[in-house]
C-alpha cells in the first residue's frame, strides 16, 4: 500500500507576502494544485498534506479542488524542520507498505518521477530523488562510501569543504518502508546548526538498520526545482513556459517567438497554427487547423475552428468562433459568445451572451449582448443592445439579412425582422416589421436666427 506525504507548512519569508506559499501560482496554478494533480494518479491510499503556516487557506484550497482524493490534513505548529513535518503525518500512515514525501513547493515534479521512486523502494528499501546540480548551493549532498552505495545525506549548512564540492544533492522527496520510518523518526533529535529535526538524517539510520539506500535520478533539473522566492518563481515559470513551448512546437505549432508565450492551462491545437508574440492561453483552449493568432491576445477557455484569424489585442473568454471567422483587433468576446462561419467582429466590438449565425457583421464599436443574430447581419458602427433594465436582462433577437445602421439603440426584449433594416441615430424599444424600414429618432430642425451664447465682458458685468 502506498501513502503519500506532501508537506506544505512552510511560510515562505521569503516570498514576503501574506499569502501561503503553497498557494502562490506557477503557469496559473497553485503550487500545490500542480502536486495534488501529478499525484492524483498514484492510486495512494491516502494523501497525508502536512499544513502550518496559513493552515486553514491551504486546506480549504486543497478540498475545494480535489474533493474526490483520500486527503488527510494534519497541522505542523511550530515548524521545527521537515523531519518534524513528517512526525505530525505518523498518526495518519498505515502500519506497513511505502510512504512516498513530496515537497508542496517542487510544482513540477512529474507523476512518472514518482511512481519509479515508490516502486524502487517497494516497500523494502529506502530510495531518495536525487539530482546533480552545476550549482549545488544549498542542497544536501549525497556522501557515498568507496562502492559507491549511499551513506548520508549532508545539509549545506553542516557540510565540510569537501562534502560541498558534491554536486549530486537531494531534492527533498524520498520513498521509505512505513514500518522502518516510523521507528526512524522517534529517534531524530537536533543536534545540528539549525537546530531542527532533518527527515535526511534518517538515511544513517537506515544504513545502520542494513537497509538499503537506493537513488532514484530525476530526469531533469526543472522537474525537482523548489520555489522559495519570486525570483525562484519567476526563473520556474519561464523553464515551464519554455517546455510547453517547446511541445507545442514538436507538434508543428509555429511560434513566433517561443520565449514570449505563455500556457496557463491546457493549449490543443490543429495542423498549421501560428501564434504570434505575447499570448496568454488560460484554461481550456482549443485552435483548429490553421488559425492565427495575432500579437498580445489573451484566450481563456475558448474553442476556435478552423482558419480563424484573430487579430491584436483580442480579449476572448468562455466564447467559441467558427470556421474562417475573423475577430479584432482589440476585439472582446465574453462568456456565452458563440462566433458560427465567416463572422467578422471588428475593432472595439464586444460581444457577450450572444449567438451570431454565418456571414455575420460588426465592424467597429458596437456591442452586442444577450442576443440572437441571425446570418448576414450588418450591425452598424455604435450600436448596441440594451439588454439591462437595472435588475433583468432581456433577449435580443435580430432576424437574418437584418441592416442595423450606425449609433442604434435595441431596447431589449425586442425582435427585428428578417430582412429588416433600421435607420442610424434610431433607438428601437418596439419589435421591426421583417422587410421594412423602421426609423424611430427625433425629427431634425434648424432655428433661423439662432446665436451662440457668449461670455460677458467684464464691462458688461461679467465675473472674473
Amino acid at each position: 500500500m502506498l501513502d503519500i506525504v506532501i508537506m506544505a507548512a512552510g511560510k515562505g519569508t521569503r516570498m514576503k507576502s501574506a499569502r501561503p506559499k503553497v498557494l502562490h501560482t506557477l503557469a496559473g496554478r497553485p503550487l500545490l494544485q500542480h502536486v495534488l494533480a501529478s499525484a492524483r494518479g498514484l492510486g495512494a491510499r491516502s494523501l497525508i498534506v502536512v499544513t502550518g503556516h496559513g493552515a486553514a487557506q491551504v486546506e480549504d484550497f486543497a478540498r475545494g479542488e480535489f474533493p474526490a482524493l483520500p486527503l488527510v490534513f494534519v497541522r505542523q505548529e511550530p515548524q521545527l524542520g521537515t523531519g518534524h513535518a513528517v512526525q505530525q503525518a505518523l498518526p495518519a500512515l498505515g502500519d506497513e507498505g511505502t510512504t512516498l514525501i513530496l515537497n508542496g513547493d517542487v510544482p513540477l515534479v512529474r507523476g512518472e518521477t514518482s511512481r519509479a521512486l515508490a516502486e524502487a523502494c517497494a516497500g523494502r528499501v529506502l530510495a531518495l530523488l536525487t539530482v546533480t546540480l552545476p550549482d549545488p548551493s544549498g542542497y544536501g549532498r549525497i556522501v557515498r562510501d568507496g562502492t559507491g552505495a549511499v551513506r548520508a545525506i549532508v545539509e549545506h549548512k553542516d557540510a565540510s569543504e569537501a562534502e560541498r564540492a558534491i554536486d549530486e544533492v537531494y531534492t527533498g522527496m524520498m520513498a521509505a518502508p512505513t514500518a522502518a520510518l516510523k521507528r526512524w523518526l522517534a529517534s531524530l533529535d537536533n543536534d545540528n546548526a539549525q537546530r531542527e529535526y532533518y527527515l535526511t538524517d534518517i538515511v544513517a539510520m537506515a544504513v545502520a538498520d542494513g537497509v538499503p539506500v537506493v537513488a532514484v535520478s530525476a530526469a531533469s533539473e526543472t522537474e525537482v526545482l523548489g520555489v522559495n522566492s519570486p525570483q525562484q518563481l519567476a526563473e520556474l515559470e519561464r523553464r515551464f513556459q519554455r517546455r510547453q513551448a517547446e511541445a507545442l512546437m514538436d507538434a508543428g505549432v509555429r511560434l513566433a517567438d517561443p520565449a514570449r508565450i505563455d500556457v496557463r492551462g491546457s493549449l490543443v491545437c490543429g495542423e498549421d497554427v501560428e501564434i504570434d508574440i505575447g499570448c496568454i492561453f488560460e484554461g481550456a483552449v482549443e485552435l483548429g487547423a490553421g488559425t492565427r493568432i495575432g500579437a498580445h491576445c489573451v484566450l481563456r477557455d475558448a474553442k476556435l475552428g478552423a482558419g480563424v484569424v484573430l487579430r491584436p489585442f483580442c480579449d476572448v473568454e468562455g466564447a467559441s468562433i467558427g470556421d474562417a471567422a475573423l475577430v479584432g483587433p482589440f476585439a472582446r468576446l465574453r462568456t456565452g459568445a458563440r462566433l458560427g462561419p465567416e463572422v467578422h467582429i471588428g475593432n472595439f466590438v464586444e460581444v457577450k451572451n450572444s449567438t451570431l449565425a454565418r456571414g455575420t457583421k460588426a465592424n467597429h464599436l458596437a456591442y452586442l449582448g444577450d442576443a440572437s443574430v441571425g446570418e448576414r447581419v450588418n450591425y452598424g458602427a455604435g450600436s448596441i443592445t440594451a439588454n439591462y433594465d437595472g435588475a433583468n436582462k432581456h433577449r435580443t433577437v435580430i432576424g437574418a439579412d437584418v441592416h442595423v445602421g450606425s449609433n442604434c439603440v435595441l431596447v431589449a426584449p425586442v425582435t427585428l425582422g428578417d430582412g429588416a433594416t433600421i435607420g442610424a441615430g434610431s433607438t428601437i424599444g418596439k419589435d421591426a416589421p421583417a422587410g421594412q424600414l423602421t426609423v424611430a429618432r427625433a425629427r431634425q430642425a434648424s432655428i433661423a436666427g439662432w446665436r451662440r451664447p457668449s461670455k460677458k465682458s467684464a464691462k458688461d458685468g461679467g465675473g472674473a
